[in-house]
């Protein structure tokens, strides 16, 4: 994904909250990046520029980095903006939602791949090699330079799946996780000297979560079209190991 001339790619990011501001920060070196985001006042990191949503919406890479919640309204607006040939991204936690927005909004001549990186910022903080990312192509074959670029300068570990395959192994993956750590997160946890492996390793895996935006358990608990059931086994679960502790 660089140009035979040695200069880097444009590449427009739409969104700044904290995983457009690590998209930012980790494609800076690669991509000459503009960046819009509604809030004026949001702080960008060197060596990105600020534009407006056209200018940002015509560049030959663009990254939708907002809420799933906002995915609609954004990709209604932007759709006239991009550019024939142009690669549109997203990084949202539920695919079908996502890919189909995608398929019916944006015009035949515009690249799609639904993207779910299996990180945030708090666990990419030690880098991000090794850490996994979920391609899901849409349409156009751009995801192929797409995947070694990741590989080979990002260190990602790059894993294909439909929207369909992906959303049903999220309802567990990300759906328990996010509910286990809500609760967790609401109990306080307090010990901190006489603790266990296991209960350190307990609140390291919730304060991953933790620090999430509330779209974002939004978005994994209500919009992906499988978490109902998972939520369902769940919570039965619950009731059952509560009955387990009633005498007998």
């Amino acid at each position: 994904m660089t140009h035979k001339s040695g200069t880097p790619p444009r590449l427009g990011l739409i969104g700044a909250g904290a995983f457009g501001q690590l998209v930012a920060q980790t494609l800076r070196a690669h991509f000459d990046i503009v960046v819009h985001d509604p809030d004026p006042g949001i702080c960008l990191p060197d060596g990105v520029r600020r534009g407006t949503l056209t200018q940002a919406a015509r560049q030959p890479v663009v990254i939708l980095a907002i809420p799933v919640q906002a995915l609609a309204d954004t990709l209604v607006t932007i759709a006239p903006m991009l550019r024939p040939g142009a690669l549109l991204l997203d990084v949202a936690s539920v695919k079908v939602l996502a890919a189909d927005l995608m398929q019916r909004h944006i015009p035949e001549h515009v690249n799609l791949v639904a993207t779910h990186p299996l990180f945030g910022p708090q666990s990419a903080r030690a880098g991000l090699k090794g850490l996994k990312i979920v391609l899901c192509p849409l349409r156009g074959d751009q995801h192929r330079p797409m995947a070694l670029f990741l590989r080979r300068h990002l260190g990602l570990q790059v894993m294909y799946a439909s929207p369909e395959s992906h959303d049903r192994d999220m309802a567990y993956v990300q759906g328990v996780t996010h509910l286990v750590a809500k609760v967790l997160d609401r109990m306080a946890l307090s010990p901190t000297r006489m603790t266990t492996l296991s209960y350190d390793r307990l609140c390291e895996a919730t304060g991953f979560v933790s620090d999430d935006p509330a779209n974002v358990f939004q978005a994994i608990e209500t919009a992906n079209p499988f978490v109902a059931a998972m939520q369902d086994t769940f919570f039965a679960m619950v009731q059952e190991v509560r009955q387990d502790l009633d005498p007998p």
